[in-house]
């Protein structure tokens, strides 16, 4: 039901510009919407409350604020299939007493298995109900948690190298191993897969039925994938007061056929995306060195730069001073020494 006033006003101010050149405010789209709901066709909008359909041409006109400022592209219409489902309900239309959330317009509190209760004494300012390709539904809720403040300060320092093997290893010598959540599900995966593309095109019971499948499996690997990164940045950042990483462009690296399948199941973006906003809520310092610096080429020890370094190459001598090196652990401390020198001439991410 959400997706028709978005898509509605989105062909009304495409139509507006097209023709006239004419910029359709969000108080314009409001005042259609009033309209809308008048018509014959369109009066089941008045059975929902009034705030979701609001908070759609809200984000419609930042969408659109978005692209006149060159900030992203022009806002595309909603899918039913495609489109991830989601109603945003702001402080004016919902309840929530004790662990008990009820909605504008129900009766009935929804029945809810909460992940984990509300920091003490927050008050949720926005509730958003969505529900995933898999089926589940989800309600988070926007409050303020007066527990995530800066920690300690330390000295601890610690140069991160992302792999693939070894999903991340530290300057410590720490190799943290990959779990490979999609090959370990990717037996099951290709499965129900086959089984979908046997089904009909259309919107034939069976084939949703066989979508939900594949989807569910892709949400078990994300899940799996989200959680233990969620532990390993949170432990990183609880631990150094500076984190230093490599500047990759994963986008680049992708395009790489024999990798991308492993680059991705790695998932290195959600990783840094992650630590960066976990150390600018707990007073950490992020650094991340140039893509171009020769991390796996450099000596840690003498600073001889090796001339080649084949990515199948994973132990190494130094022709300098002879030192034996871990291609990894080797790159994640001159990280950490690039980072330093980064942090001391005042260079930034």
């Amino acid at each position: 039901m959400l997706r028709l006033p978005d898509n509605l006003a989105l062909a009304a101010r495409t139509e507006a510009w097209t023709r006239r050149q004419e910029r359709v405010n969000y108080n314009a789209t409001s005042a259609m919407l009033t309209v809308w709901k008048k018509t014959e066709e369109l009066a089941y909008l008045s059975e929902v409350s009034s705030v979701p359909l609001q908070q759609c041409l809200r984000h419609l006109q930042g969408a659109f604020v978005n692209f006149w400022q060159k900030r992203g592209k022009y806002p595309r219409f909603k899918s039913r299939k495609k489109s991830r489902r989601s109603a945003e309900y702001t402080s004016s239309a919902f309840r929530y007493r004790n662990g008990v959330l009820t909605l504008a317009k129900m009766t009935d509190p929804l029945e809810i298995v909460w992940s984990r209760p509300l920091p003490e004494g927050s008050v949720p300012t926005t509730v958003t109900v969505s529900q995933d390709p898999a089926g589940r539904w989800f309600v988070s809720m926007l409050c303020e948690d007066a527990s995530v403040k800066p920690l300690p300060v330390t000295d601890a320092v610690v140069g991160v190298d992302a792999g693939i093997t070894s999903l991340v290893t530290l300057s410590t010598g720490e190799k943290v191993t990959n779990p490979k959540f999609e090959r370990r599900d990717r037996v099951r995966l290709a499965k129900v897969q086959r089984e979908l593309s046997r089904k009909p095109t259309g919107d034939g019971a069976n084939r949703a039925k066989a979508r939900r499948k594949v989807a569910r499996i892709h949400a078990r690997i994300a899940d799996r994938r989200r959680d233990h990164l969620h532990k390993l940045t949170t432990r990183l950042v609880r631990e150094n007061q500076t984190i230093v990483i490599e500047d990759l462009t994963v986008r680049t690296m992708v395009k790489n056929h024999s990798l991308a399948r492993a680059i991705s199941d790695a998932s290195w973006t959600m990783m840094r995306s992650m630590l960066e906003y976990k150390a600018a809520w707990y007073g950490r310092n992020l650094v991340a060195v140039d893509r171009w610096f020769p991390s796996s080429k450099l000596c840690s020890a003498c600073g001889t730069l090796a001339k080649k370094m084949p990515l199948n190459v994973r132990t190494w001598t130094c022709e300098g001073c002879g030192t034996a090196h871990d291609r990894d652990v080797n790159a994640a401390i001159n990280l950490k020494a690039a980072g330093l020198a980064a942090s001391v001439c005042g260079a930034g991410v």
